[in-house]
């Protein structure tokens, strides 16, 4: 019943907005890794503000692994807790250099374990980055998720199997961007539009009371 559901409402929601992808400007997988870790609690319009400057003055990780952590701070101070994402870029592009030879993984266990980054941005950066099947959890797929009853945890992670369980791995990245765009723009967490909603006839939570 979820995995019939749940294609239903990614198969509504792609029509509702074709043009779904992610938000974050980048040209290369490193490029994204950096942008993500920037964009926890900032928007991506101001993301792309800041990376546009950062990436036309370092382009490499060992660009980042060279650049004091001062300058770096500056540079990235309108992101929001600057220093401890100065410090995690410093640290990740670190371990790039120091163990990878300076280039990028395209192994997710080993995306994970560079400082900074999770599940989620791992899975972004797979996603999007390399074109891998993967279901990247954030505040609005997480909300939504659970409102559609496509999974009855607050677990991301646990959220991530649950997709990935009712979705075929094609729409695993896509299914992301959807359920983002459709939180903020219509299922908003304040004042959900379900009048207008192309999914009030599949949800469980139509007409919720916050």
């Amino acid at each position: 019943m979820k995995a019939n559901n749940a294609k239903k409402i990614i198969a509504l929601l792609k029509k509702e907005y074709p043009e779904a992808k992610s938000a974050l400007n980048f040209s290369n997988p490193f490029q994204l890794l950096i942008a993500t870790i920037l964009s926890a609690q900032c928007t991506d319009e101001r993301v792309n503000i800041i990376t546009k400057d950062i990436f036309a003055k370092y382009k490499t990780p060992a660009d980042f692994d060279k650049v004091k952590v001062e300058e770096l701070e500056k540079n990235i101070f309108s992101a929001g807790f600057y220093k401890q994402k100065a410090k995690n870029i410093k640290l990740c592009c670190n371990k790039i250099v120091n163990d990878y030879d300076g280039k990028m993984t395209k192994d997710f266990d080993l995306l994970t374990e560079l400082p900074g980054v999770g599940r989620k941005t791992a899975s972004v950066v797979m996603g999007n980055g390399y074109g891998v099947p993967a279901i990247a959890v954030d505040t609005h797929v997480k909300r939504l998720s659970n409102l559609l009853g496509l999974t009855e945890s607050d677990n991301p992670d646990k959220i991530e199997l649950d997709l990935k369980d009712a979705l075929p791995p094609e729409d695993w990245v896509i299914s992301s961007h959807l359920l983002a765009t459709h939180g903020r723009k219509v299922c908003n967490a304040k004042k959900p539009k379900c009048d207008i909603c192309v999914l009030s006839k599949l949800c469980p939570s139509v007409n919720y009371k916050l």
